[in-house]
């Protein structure tokens, strides 16, 4: 059997120091995070904190960042147009190249800014930040659209270029850059902040070195990546036993009426080694759904599972080592020919994020039943002053649940966030008229889903266009081990009057008008366990919290209510559950049955 050897040095770096330097690493890197959040102009960096920072090692390798499964490699695409050896002090470079980058950044808005860290002349380290920026031009405002069909609609393409030698910025490139966008002082303001946090993080790492001696922080860095590596070997084996795994989900949609898409995981766990095959999932998708996936995403994804709830562990490069290989299909949707589109591949990201785990779930293990896709909107028009204005607002959804725990509520992505009420009402032309949980939209379960939200926008403005994109219509979250499926999402405009009317989940092109409201309630997680194991007081508290309504707690988990709501009918609650079998033949959602080969 194939157990991953390697010849160890010996360590330069003893236990303590190794401990002082991780948590140095950890501490630097909230520091560069905290850099963005004040610093950044765009409300997307600033308040949904749609951005990323990490620290690598001198050879690419990531040492320690939030290991987010949105891009893989990024700072090797670096090496392909400038060598190491003609790197220096001060150096700084930037791209957004996906497929340049073969898909370490995945779709144009995504800007990465890398810095090498040299310590007496020596380079030992990279600083890298990365954010979602407003605009970088294209077909519509806001650079991606359901209507775009190839990426150069996206907004400008930079490929690998150094943009800052030895401190001296090259302010023609940036020139270029801003012209292009809509919203340049923006932009300005943004790229500042990542600058900052590169320079930060570059200090940390020198500081670090100048402490311990840069020969210790190197061997602390080698040392890091193999403890992960080698917990999360030993646990994926534990987790797959010999055998092929496989597990199918599916997009709804491409946002220009193809679809489904199926994402299908091969999973093969032999003596040779454990490759992760996506070749059979479908071709790629003419609408902006395609994800060009870089192999260290799915080790990723992987290794979050392997690794989870280990504090004495970062999630490095070291722990998506644990898969041998990794097996892309050129011209499927997850690993689409130039130029396709890309904008849209959040949708793809978190269907193949909660795939990971439905593979998990197919081999006997214990992983999250599945997330619904964040809701993205755009809302584009002129003030009442002239100005132009771009509203672009990601709005949470419910996560799965998890085999200890109910789902997260109305979480946008991760450890991203949800624009304040006042945000809105104070920078765009737009009044908040309700924000609150989506009912009933957690999947049922011994573990609910994660509700999702319910947000109604009035504009104030005389005329916007809004692009709407919500998944998992057809396709909700699934539930696993007796978990139901989670909600549906929908986008409704003036609801509950005359001109009610419902919009395509995935669209562009629809116009308001002052006075309009467009109510979006989005999706919830779906539910694990079976719902009549769920403790009645914990269905009680969800009822008594407006998480779930009366109904569904009869329905759904067979739990009865006294007359005034307040508590629960033990004796009808304990006749209800006792036909377990009749009663789940009754259920108004279905559950996701794993395929397991």
């Amino acid at each position: 059997m194939n157990t991953k050897t390697a010849v160890r040095a010996t360590p330069l770096c003893d236990a303590v120091t190794l401990e002082v330097v991780r948590g140095a690493l950890r501490a630097s890197q909230s520091e560069m995070e905290a850099l963005i959040e004040r610093t950044a102009m765009s409300a997307f960096i600033r308040e949904k904190k749609d951005f990323f920072v990490a620290l690598f090692d001198a050879s690419g390798d990531m040492v320690v960042g939030a290991y987010r499964p949105t891009f893989g490699d990024p700072v090797r695409p670096l090496f392909e147009h400038y060598p190491v050896e003609d790197m220096r002090p001060g150096d700084l470079y930037w791209y957004n190249d996906c497929y340049g980058s073969k898909g370490s950044v995945s779709h144009s808005p995504d800007q990465v800014f890398v810095s090498p860290v040299f310590v007496d002349g020596e380079l030992i380290a990279f600083a890298q930040s990365w954010a979602h920026f407003a605009d970088i031009g294209g077909m519509r405002p806001g650079s991606i659209s359901p209507d775009c069909t190839d990426i150069f609609q996206e907004g400008i393409i930079i490929p690998p270029v150094r943009l800052a030698r030895e401190g001296v910025l090259n302010e023609e490139l940036l020139r270029i850059f801003y012209r292009n966008s809509r919203f340049p002082d923006i932009l300005q303001g943004d790229t500042r902040a990542c600058f900052a946090a590169v320079r930060l993080g570059e200090r940390r790492i020198i500081e670090l070195a100048e402490r311990f001696q840069k020969e210790v922080v190197t061997d602390a860095f080698r040392q890091l990546a193999e403890r992960s590596e080698h917990t999360a070997t030993e646990r994926l084996r534990a987790t797959f036993a010999p055998g092929r795994y496989r597990f199918t989900d599916a997009l709804d949609h491409d946002g220009q009426g193809n679809g489904p898409y199926k994402l299908s995981l091969e999973l093969t766990v032999d003596d040779n080694g454990v490759v992760l095959d996506f070749s059979d999932s479908d071709d790629q998708a003419p609408g902006p759904i395609n994800y060009l996936v870089n192999p260290a995403v799915p080790r990723a994804m992987i290794a979050m599972y392997l690794l989870a709830g280990d504090p004495t562990l970062l999630l490095n490069a070291g722990a998506g080592r644990a898969i041998d290989k990794v097996i892309l299909r050129e011209g499927s949707v997850l690993q689409p020919k130039w130029p396709a589109p890309l904008g849209q591949r959040g949708l793809t990201m978190m269907r193949l994020l909660s795939a990971s785990m439905g593979l998990v779930n197919a081999a006997g293990g214990e992983a999250t039943a599945a997330n619904c896709a964040y809701v993205i909107i755009f809302a584009r028009g002129i003030s009442d002053n002239g100005e132009p204005f771009l509203l672009t607002d990601g709005i949470g959804v419910g996560y799965g649940a998890r085999p200890y725990a109910d789902g997260i509520d109305a979480v946008y992505y991760v450890a991203q966030e949800n624009y304040p009420a006042e945000l809105v009402e104070l920078s765009y032309p737009a009044r908040i008229r309700a924000y609150g949980i989506n009912c009933d939209s957690g999947g049922p379960g011994l573990w609910r889903g994660g509700c999702g939200v319910v947000r109604e926008i009035e504009l104030l403005a005389e005329k916007a266009t809004f692009s709407v994109r919500i998944d998992g219509v057809a396709k909700p979250a699934w539930g696993v081990h007796g978990g139901r499926n989670g909600g549906r999402g929908r986008a409704v405009v003036n609801p509950g009057t005359l001109q009610e009317r419902e919009l395509e989940p995935f669209s562009d092109g629809n116009v308001l008008v002052r006075g309009d409201i467009l109510r979006l309630e989005t999706g919830g997680g779906g539910g694990w366990g079976h719902p009549y194991d769920r403790d009645p007081a914990l269905v009680l508290a969800d009822v008594l919290g407006a998480y779930v309504s009366r109904e569904a707690a009869e329905q759904d988990y067979g739990v009865i209510l006294t007359e005034d709501g307040e508590s629960v009918d033990e004796e009808a609650t304990a006749e209800r559950r006792q036909d377990r079998e009749t009663v789940d033949g009754m259920f108004h959602r279905g559950t996701y049955r794993d395929v397991l080969e």
